[in-house]
């Protein structure tokens, strides 16, 4: 997925602000979801939720106004609960700016955790 960096996305130096990539990432995981078609709407018409239960980000150079940031998504392992995603993302230079680890569990309707389907399991293999 690719994310051109506005104005909003920055602080007062014009450097993306820290916080924002959680929003990238979320955008990401959800391109992702729909490239495998994987549904987040069909999944809770289902009573299947998911939450984030551990996100980790490492920082590698600042990304710019007015940069195209590419971010990378792929899933790296999948358990009976739980699927870890990784991130990669890369300015259009190519120059490496990030790298990030999501870890969903999914959740009934109460937050309790549910096993993910085995259509979805194999969707995202």
């Amino acid at each position: 997925m690719k994310v051109r960096i506005y104005y909003h996305h920055t602080d007062c130096g014009g450097v993306v602000y820290y916080a924002e990539y959680l929003k990238f990432l979320e955008e990401a995981r959800t391109e992702f979801f729909e490239q495998k078609s994987v549904f987040v709407k069909d999944l809770k018409q289902r009573g299947i939720l998911f939450v984030v239960a551990r996100q980790e980000i490492d920082y590698k150079a600042p990304a710019f106004y007015e940069d195209v940031l590419e971010i990378k998504t792929w899933v790296n392992e999948i358990s009976r609960l739980k699927i870890e995603f990784e991130y990669e993302i890369k300015n259009q230079d190519g120059k490496l700016i990030s790298t990030a680890k999501t870890i969903l569990v999914f959740v009934n309707k109460d937050i309790k955790p549910k096993a993910i389907p085995e259509d979805v399991k194999n969707k995202l293999s």
